[in-house]
């Protein structure tokens, strides 16, 4: 499956959210419902094989495409949220970013010792965001069986973070 016709349409705003960062915008794939169907079975593809039975979206836009993925594989579904925003009990992890310290939480009762989860998330940088969830999905007994993204910068290697785990990204940037 080729994802060429989605690459064009992602668009680069420069200085966002900070200067010297160029942001990869995925809204105009969410305005073209062929591309975001395509996105989704794209992540369908890849991540299906590894026999998940959660899939965990990292929060704002990982939850864009997490839950359709989830709909669509029959699987369930769990957010990964900025602190304070789930409202039971949680657990953190902290993580740096290119460009500072974040930190994202989950239920403590999200995920159940054996469970196969798959992250999703719309784009894999440094790895910083993604090796946290995986953190914190380890932490509650489940395996992370692999992360899928639809954007990688490859320049980052953000794949090191990420523990040999597999990766599937639906278009690479170098």
């Amino acid at each position: 499956m080729s994802f060429s016709s989605i690459e064009k349409l992602i668009r680069d705003v420069p200085d966002f959210p900070i200067p010297g960062i160029v942001f990869k915008d995925i809204t105009p794939i969410l305005q073209d419902p062929a591309a975001f169907q395509q996105v989704i079975d794209g992540l369908a593809a890849a991540l299906a094989p590894l026999d998940p039975n959660v899939v965990v979206g990292i929060e704002s836009r990982g939850f864009i495409f997490g839950a359709p993925l989830a709909l669509q594989l029959k699987l369930s579904y769990v957010p990964v949220r900025k602190v304070g925003k789930l409202p039971a009990a949680t657990i953190r992890e902290t993580y740096d970013l290119e460009y500072g310290t974040n930190a994202v939480e989950i239920h403590e009762d999200a995920i159940r010792p054996g469970d196969r989860v798959v992250v999703v998330d719309d784009l894999l940088a440094t790895g910083g965001t993604a090796s946290a969830t995986g953190r914190l999905i380890q932490r509650l007994g489940g395996e992370t069986t692999g992360f899928g993204f639809v954007i990688e910068l490859g320049f980052l290697n953000g794949r090191r973070a990420l523990n040999g785990c597999p990766v599937s990204s639906l278009i690479r940037i170098d």
